[in-house]
């Protein structure tokens, strides 16, 4: 009765079969909508399709009051999108956090905020998606639903993959009310997410999220109360779904080459890129990145110094981080992501990088010289990986510096930098470029970085006279500070600017200033100009609003070619980084602990493993949260919270005794010793707990990290004594208090006035 979906690749059909087998056949039965019907439709929300599905008392039930009581709460914390789990069989599965009804729902809601905010004005929107699965089926969804409600949308020709930072730029560029991006990053290949794009082309804040959060909520409400809704589902053809502008301008490709001309993509990098007499090794992990990132190097004049790995658009990622055997040794598919940068443990204890073992760059390399450079971005375009083959004769070296390093022969390592250590060199070689142009006295230079980032930037600046912002993590935090600096510009142009962190402290960034460099440690940067970015219509900014790993590969193309012109290694100029600006802060570390397997095929084993996960991550994070929540608020003293840790942690060998504050930064805890930092984070997209760790010895910030943040969170009698019950539960409200007011304080919230198109 129901077809299997087949696939080449042995793996892939393991997934396939597993998902197969966990569906239920009243799932596989469901035709709610169906998008091949190119003429317009409707879709009737029913009140049964509300509550839970019962074969004989409610067989049409699809349970989304419970779908949506688990998207709220993710709407209200999410740091990248709210991203899930999904049925990549059968998209109609509302057992699944991202499902076609949700996203239906969701389209539905933003457009009806949107149009309430813009009565009787031509709303423009652009949507784009990279290579996951069904992917095409949902922008196919929002394209549609926001046609039927009098919403244009920019799409690319044949609706084919663009990068985030495209739809972002474009968002900003041609002056849109936002965007729809559909994408879970660097996730696993069965989850899905869109990112909500504002008018700045930035993601949207909790706040904004729950704006069409509670218009869902008004709609069940309606239903609730009538038995049903209508929602409308436009033409295929529908001229409100525009692909002509998108063509006209060639998916925003030479614009976008315009703004790269006018900052990192300056004729001093391009130029050591093209005397490059060698190749640098693209890694195109799903291969979405492909068709947009070839034709920005052709048009820079530069594609010939590339060669690239895994050019086809593949949903399954080429089967890059896929293993038919768990961490614990089950025999199961599991999925460590695509995420380049994570270490795992062997059953022996051995660290490995499981994501580059699935690269098979032991074969694909060995013909290429020693020295060559490996790019890793990932499908949406926004990370990116630097390594490099080395000599194992400098693995003494590596050891030394806490660059790790993957055995490829018994000639050859491959170095795999953190973006800590990646993007330190990349903003110490941009601004000795800056100032090789005479360009840097021009202007005061400011970075932002997430707190979890490392200490080493932090360093770096102060030695280099670069104010830095520390926020918390998620690029949404870095392009609400862009907004702050922005408003302040335009507003007293001739004052200084001053901006809090979120540690609380005022930065003066001085008069005039320009942002050098945007990032956070999970893989995303971003680079400013020298002239402020102007939209069309005349909006102004210090950068772009989302990561970009096209920015990054110039920067990083062009430090490769100059140190290949005096044959060091990207390890050897981290040293002289290191060494020139006396940092003392060279050692980073990131602890992911995840609570479950979120390759689990099936939905009900998957729904409680999370929910028993989140209570473990949560527990976790309040243990050390209400310790910086209570000191904020002058329950505790410093002194009394070392009495606590040390208590509880001494017998790992852990000592608090140099501790010099705890603080809450936003989305985690921030603990500040003497010699290191250790920050305790829940994950704002999953059922994890990250801890990261900076400072001067990284045996020990690893200690610190995995013990910290492995720890399952349980009060101990001096955590009670300390703290009461009533103090304990409300820290996670108090720290959402907090955090929405450092947003709030300073926040740019000029209202977005919808121009006259010249489209």
């Amino acid at each position: 009765m129901f077809e299997l979906k087949k696939s080449d690749n042995s793996l892939e059909n393991e997934l396939f079969k597993s998902v197969y087998e966990k569906t239920p056949d009243y799932v596989k039965s469901l035709n709610l909508m169906n998008f091949d019907n190119e003429g317009e439709f409707s879709f009737v929300l029913k009140r049964e399709y509300l509550k839970p599905y019962d074969e004989n008392s409610n067989p049409q039930g699809l349970n989304l009051e419970e779908w949506f009581a688990n998207y709220a709460k993710e709407a209200k914390v999410s740091t990248a999108g709210i991203r899930g789990p999904q049925n990549i069989l059968y998209p109609q599965d509302t057992r699944f956090p991202i499902n076609l009804v949700g996203i239906v729902l969701a389209t539905l809601a933003k457009a009806l905020v949107a149009k309430e905010k813009y009565p009787n004005k031509r709303i423009v929107k652009i949507a784009g998606c990279e290579v996951r699965y069904n992917s095409k089926l949902f922008l196919d969804a929002i394209a549609r639903i926001q046609a039927a409600n009098g919403i244009e949308t920019l799409v690319p020709g044949g609706k084919k993959t663009i990068p985030i930072w495209l739809a972002s730029f474009l968002a900003f560029k041609l002056d849109l009310l936002g965007g729809e991006y559909i994408t879970s990053s660097h996730g696993i290949s069965v989850k899905n997410a869109t990112k909500d794009l504002n008018c700045q082309g930035s993601q949207y804040l909790p706040e904004e999220s729950m704006e069409f959060v509670n218009k869902i909520q008004e709609i069940f409400d309606e239903v609730n109360k009538n038995g049903s809704y209508e929602i409308k589902i436009s033409a295929l053809d529908n001229p409100l779904i525009n692909e002509n502008v998108m063509k006209s301008i060639d998916d925003g490709v030479n614009l976008y080459v315009e703004y790269l001309k006018s900052g990192v993509a300056k004729d001093i990098n391009l130029d050591l890129i093209k005397k490059f007499d060698s190749k640098i090794a693209i890694e195109n992990v799903g291969g979405s990145a492909f068709r947009t990132l070839s034709r920005v190097l052709e048009k820079l004049g530069i594609s010939d110094k590339f060669v690239w790995f895994n050019t086809e658009e593949d949903p399954f990622f080429h089967s890059i981080g896929k293993y038919d055997v768990t961490p614990k040794g089950e025999k199961a598919f599991y999925d460590y992501s695509v995420d380049a940068t994570v270490l795992a443990k062997k059953s022996d204890g051995t660290k490995f990088f499981p994501v580059i073992d699935t690269l098979n760059y032991s074969e694909k390399l060995k013909d290429f010289e020693v020295g060559t450079a490996v790019l890793i971005t990932d499908p949406d375009h926004d990370r990116l990986t630097i390594t490099q083959t080395e000599s194992v004769d400098r693995i003494p070296a590596l050891n030394k510096l806490g660059v790790d390093y993957v055995v490829l022969s018994d000639q050859v390592v491959l170095t795999v930098f953190t973006a800590n250590q990646a993007f330190l060199m990349l903003m110490d070689f941009w601004s000795k470029q800056l100032k090789a142009q005479g360009l840097w006295n021009n202007h005061p230079r400011f970075m932002i970085k997430t707190t979890a980032s490392a200490l080493s930037w932090d360093e770096w600046a102060a030695k280099n006279d670069v104010k830095v912002v520390n926020v918390p993590v998620g690029f949404k935090e870095i392009a609400n500070i862009m907004k702050k600096v922005e408003l302040k510009l335009k507003n007293s142009p001739e004052k200084e600017v001053i901006v809090d962190d979120v540690f609380g402290n005022p930065i003066n960034l001085g008069v005039n200033p320009r942002l050098l460099f945007g990032g956070e440690e999970s893989g995303g940067m971003i680079m400013g100009t020298e002239e402020l970015i102007k939209s069309e219509h005349g909006r102004l900014a210090v950068a772009m609003r989302e990561k970009s790993a096209t920015e990054a590969i110039v920067v990083a193309s062009a430090l490769i070619a100059k140190l290949s012109e005096k044959q060091i290694s990207l390890s050897e100029y981290l040293e002289d980084v290191f060494v020139s600006n006396e940092i003392i802060g060279r050692y980073d570390t990131r602890v992911d602990i995840a609570y479950y397997n979120e390759s689990e095929p099936d939905i009900e084993k998957l729904k409680i493993a999370k929910v028993e996960g989140e209570a473990m991550r949560t527990k976790n994070d309040m243990f050390y949260l209400s310790l910086a929540i209570a000191k904020r608020k002058g329950l505790i003293t410093l002194e009394q919270i070392k009495s606590i840790l040390n208590d509880k942690f001494s017998s790992d060998n852990l000592t608090f005794d140099n501790l010099k504050s705890i603080k809450f930064v936003g989305d985690g805890t921030y603990l500040e010793f003497e010699d290191k930092y250790i920050e305790i984070r829940p994950s704002g997209t999953d059922a994890k707990t990250k801890a990261y760790g900076g400072g001067l010895d990284k045996a020990d910030i690893e200690k610190y990290a995995n013990v910290l943040g492995n720890y399952s969170g349980d009060r101990t009698k001096l955590h009670s004594e300390y703290l009461s019950e009533d103090e304990y539960l409300s820290c996670k409200q108090d720290a959402m208090d907090y955090y929405l007011k450092f947003v709030e304080k300073d926040a740019n919230n000029e209202p977005f006035e919808i121009p006259e198109y010249s489209f």
